[in-house]
Formats: C-alpha cells, sequence, structure tokens
C-alpha cells in the first residue's frame, strides 16, 4: 500500500493560494469555516486523511493527470457557472429502478433529496422516467457478461434534445449497463462538460453483478434487433440495498462534480477521487475534501454549516417515536436504506461539532 502524503505547505498553498485575491476571499471566510477548511493542512487530522493506494490499477496509479488546485479551479475560463437564470440539476431516469419493495419513485426522490443537500443551494429535478425505446439508442448483449448494454453516446443525443432552458446540467441515470463503441467492454459513464451532460449507469455497483448468479445475465444470447427494445421488458433490475444507494448517491455526485470543473482530486481521501474498479470507489468517502469544498463552495455560495446540516438530516432515519403507519413502512421496507450511512454520519456530526463550537 502506498500513502500519498502532500506537505503541509503543498496543501495549504491548495487550498487558499498565494494569489493576493484569493487569500483574500479566504480570510472573508466564517471564523468557523476556516477552522473546518485548515484541517486540509493538519498533520493528525482525523477529520481528512492522505489518499492510499492499495495496487498499480488504483486510478492514480494507472491514469496519470496533473493536479487541480483551488486556483486553477477559481481561474479556469471554461468550467461551466451555475446563473439565476441557469441553476437546475435535471435528473432523467432511464429504464426501471427499484425492486418489489422500492419503486422508482422512491429511489428517485432519494436520490434526489440527496443531491440537493449535497450541492445545497440548488434545486434538483427528476424529469419523468423513460423507458429505453424512447430514447432510440443502440443496444446489445455483452459477449462476455451476457447482459444487455445500451450505447453512452445515443443517449447524451437523446439527453442534449431534452435539456430545459433553465437547467445548468443534465444528467441520465439508468442501471442498465453502457457501452460507449463496440470495441470497448462497458463504461460507467460517459459525460460532455461543455454541453452540461452526462449518462451514468449503477449496474454495476450491484454486489452480485459480477457472479455467476448475477440475474442480468441472458440465458440465450443471440443477436438482438436493432428496433425490438421488446427485450428490456421485464429485464433485472437489482435489490435496492443500503450499499446499492450509497454507491448510487457517490457516483451522481462525484460526476455532477465533474460538471462544476471539479477534476480528479489528488490532495486528500474525496468523493471527487478517480476509480477504476469497484473496490477502489467503494474506500473514497462520500463527501468532498476541503479543497473541493472550498471549490464548489465558490461555484454555488453556500454556508457550509447549512450543506452538512441538510446531509445529517438526509442520513438521519429516526425511527423511535414514529407512528404505527411509519411503522409497518419500516417493516416493509420501505423507509430509506441508511444503514451503510452509519460511518458517514458520524464524520459529518465531527464536521458540524468544529463548525458549531
Amino acid at each position: 500500500m502506498k500513502v500519498i502524503k502532500h506537505s503541509e505547505q503543498i496543501l495549504k498553498t491548495a487550498l487558499i493560494s498565494k494569489n493576493t485575491q484569493l487569500v483574500k476571499l479566504y480570510e472573508n471566510l466564517e471564523s468557523r469555516e476556516k477552522c473546518l477548511l485548515n484541517e486540509a493542512f493538519q498533520p493528525d487530522s482525523v477529520l481528512f486523511r492522505p489518499i492510499t493506494l492499495h495496487s498499480e490499477s488504483d486510478w492514480i496509479s494507472s491514469h496519470p493527470e496533473p493536479t487541480q488546485d483551488f486556483e486553477q479551479f477559481y481561474n479556469d475560463p471554461y468550467r461551466s457557472r451555475p446563473t439565476s437564470q441557469k441553476s437546475a440539476i435535471y435528473v432523467q431516469p432511464i429504464g426501471s429502478f427499484g425492486d418489489t419493495k422500492v419503486s422508482t419513485e422512491d429511489y428517485m426522490k432519494w436520490l434526489k433529496d440527496y443531491c440537493e443537500a449535497f450541492y445545497y443551494g440548488l434545486s434538483v429535478k427528476i424529469l419523468e422516467p423513460v423507458p429505453v425505446s424512447h430514447t432510440s439508442c443502440a443496444f446489445r448483449v455483452n459477449e462476455y457478461t451476457c447482459n444487455l448494454q445500451i450505447h453512452a453516446g445515443d443517449l447524451l443525443k437523446y439527453l442534449k434534445k431534452k435539456k430545459p432552458e433553465d437547467a445548468f446540467c443534465i444528467v441520465g441515470i439508468t442501471m442498465i449497463d453502457l457501452y460507449p463503441t463496440e470495441s470497448w467492454n462497458f463504461v460507467f459513464g460517459q459525460a460532455s462538460l461543455t454541453e452540461g451532460m452526462g449518462i451514468f449507469s449503477f449496474a454495476r455497483y450491484d454486489s452480485d453483478f459480477y457472479s455467476a448468479s448475477y440475474k442480468g445475465r441472458l440465458k440465450r444470447v443471440k443477436k438482438l434487433p436493432s428496433a425490438d427494445y421488446s427485450v428490456f421488458d421485464g429485464y433485472y433490475t437489482p435489490v435496492t440495498s443500503s450499499v446499492l444507494l450509497l454507491r448510487s448517491c457517490k457516483t451522481l455526485t462525484h460526476e455532477i462534480g465533474h460538471i462544476f470543473g471539479l477534476h480528479h482530486c489528488q490532495w486528500l481521501q474525496c468523493v471527487m477521487q478517480g476509480s477504476n474498479h469497484l473496490e477502489e470507489s467503494d474506500r473514497r468517502p462520500l463527501d468532498l475534501c476541503p479543497i473541493c469544498l472550498r471549490k464548489l463552495q465558490s461555484a454555488i455560495g453556500f454556508h457550509i454549516v447549512e450543506r452538512y446540516q441538510a446531509l445529517l438530516g438526509w442520513m438521519d432515519d429516526d425511527r423511535s417515536g414514529m407512528d404505527a403507519e411509519l411503522r409497518n413502512e419500516a417493516k416493509m421496507g420501505l423507509l430509506k436504506p441508511v444503514e451503510a450511512f452509519k460511518e458517514c454520519r458520524e464524520w459529518v456530526l465531527k464536521c458540524l461539532d468544529v463548525l458549531q463550537k
């Protein structure tokens, strides 16, 4: 295992900058906000830790790319900025989500509410879910994994036509696997940052995806008619577990972060770290490091304490004192499954403790 440990001075410069104007901007932040952000360069911080690489297949090892500090982000002339006329984040569900216990509507509401807490101050709007057939996208059966896949580039063209006038961005999400070209095995997602669009699949975040018992494998693999979308009717949708919801929240906010202009983080453990595989993705924390948090705050303008309070509110699933109807919903598995968020919740509470002292 390799630890990427930057010096205190390098992290301090990445967060604050040496540019006089940007230093003044930092000094104008609330004192408690600076206390939290300054944790970035505290060697013994328990809130923000160095990145660890576990193998040569991890993202940083296999995809060398330049770092992006706050000054580079702030001065980037090409990054997208929300405006009063274009401030909404639109999410377009494609295909089914949820299972026999959880509806697509429930799953979308959980993602919407989480995304609104993460990008605090912006509205998130869920568009009416559409079946794959409405997108007119190409599709195929993966010759190795024998599961259905839909063409990412075709879906971006579809999203471009559907992007509302007041949209900062539009992202499509699906539980069906994606591929970008015939020569590629699969892709987790694809985006056009200049046009504020992205399409992302949660299919491979199902814990059973790579197992021989995966229910999304087609028993009989044959060439499919190009315009016959009936093969998607009743196609397998994974059980909505707490782990799947956690992975979905991470992926959605990470990819939208790129549309804001945040590059892959190489400073500290952060949800904006790149990931090459599921195990690496699971190691990423749910939230941002101080350097990326300052970037996002400068883009949106939220108070950090209010953002953390919103995240905590989303994670809180206090069932004590619930009425009879809610108790019945809990027994039926209809309440938001937040068990996998327990460690994240404890971390948010520690951050709020610093912010509210």
